[in-house]
């Protein structure tokens, strides 16, 4: 007699996930699993943007023009946040692994939490300001004798 499924995988997982009953050990190994994958995505978009340079020297500064837009800022605020916390988690996990911090995982899962909160809180004020200064004192001599020097002509 043949095994046959009444659900589809997908329903049948979600079914699974939402009835799980979640404690703080659960959302670190699902945020931990999640940024992970994120991060992964993120190093294969890097690798292709990276690409470009291999299309010569001009193509590759079109696409770092792009990447110096404001809601690149943003992005690369929204990087931060999964790459803070993943390496944050990771170290907790290697106290918990190394028996050290077994005993009060939760506590330090708190104090990863805090951590990661004060940085992020700390690179949402540092991002803004360090990009508003930067490009506050660019201005068009300074691009013009950028040009020139990448170009080896010392006129400025």
């Amino acid at each position: 007699m043949a095994y046959i499924q009444s659900e589809k995988p997908v329903s049948r997982w979600s079914k699974i996930v939402l009835t799980y009953k979640k404690n703080s050990g659960s959302w670190a190994w699902i945020l931990h699993r999640g940024t992970g994958i994120a991060l992964t995505m993120y190093l294969f978009l890097h690798i292709v943007a990276l690409s470009s340079i291999t299309k010569g020297e001009a193509a590759f500064t079109e696409e770092m023009k792009l990447f110096q837009k404001p809601i690149f800022v943003v992005i690369e605020f929204l990087l931060f946040i999964p790459v803070i916390y993943h390496s944050l988690n990771g170290f907790r996990i290697v106290l918990v692994d190394l028996g050290q911090g077994a005993k009060n995982h939760k506590s330090i899962l708190k104090l990863v939490y805090i951590i990661a909160g004060i940085l992020i809180l700390f690179m949402a004020y540092l991002m803004p300001v360090s990009y508003t200064h930067l490009r506050a004192h660019e201005t068009v001599l300074d691009l013009v004798c950028r040009l020139l020097l990448e170009k080896k002509k010392i006129i400025c």
